[in-house]
């Protein structure tokens, strides 16, 4: 009778793997990741990019604010009108820049124009993130203690304003 010979027997048995831990453990990772992604919050401060025209602006009566806030090493000015005429000046202690002084002097600016919603932001200094959000809050949120402001919705009816100057314009962007 004839026989198979072992050796032979052994290469015709497959071995398969075993995929199941394999899975199992990439279907954990993907669970933790997408219950991960919720916690994570992220927030934005929006910001317009300066308008190139070649076109004539339009006519008004009115002068405009054009408040300027260039922030520089030692110092925070705040300019206001068309030239630019720098009206106030914070300088930069060892804590940082004089912001409650700041604010302050924005509240006044913003009782003097309460339509005015723009502010243009030009940092000609590498700042810190966290410093420049500080400085942007101060620019744009109005706290508790300041006084109200109220501005004409589109029927005509007054709305208490959400902040001083929200529309914040990077001035240059190109430096």
């Amino acid at each position: 009778m004839y026989r198979v010979p072992s050796r032979k027997k052994k290469d015709m048995l497959i071995k398969k793997l075993n995929l199941v831990p394999i899975l199992d453990s990439v279907f954990i990772f993907l669970f933790f990741l997408l219950t991960s992604a919720s916690f994570i919050k992220v927030y934005e401060i929006n910001s317009d990019v300066p308008i190139i025209s070649d076109q004539e602006p339009p006519k008004n009566n009115e002068k405009p604010l054009a408040l300027t806030i260039k922030i520089v090493q030692d110092a925070i000015t705040v300019a206001t009108g068309v030239p630019s005429v720098v009206r106030y000046r914070f300088a930069r202690t060892n804590t940082g820049y004089e912001l409650d002084k700041f604010h302050d002097t924005l509240i006044k600016i913003k009782q003097e124009h309460e339509k005015e919603n723009t502010a243009i932001l030009e940092p000609e200094v590498n700042l810190d993130y966290e410093e420049l959000i500080k400085i942007m809050d101060s620019i744009r949120m109005l706290e508790n203690t300041d006084p109200s402001f109220y501005i004409k919705d589109k029927n005509g009816l007054d709305k208490k304003a959400d902040g001083l100057f929200t529309n914040i314009i990077f001035g240059n962007i190109q430096s």
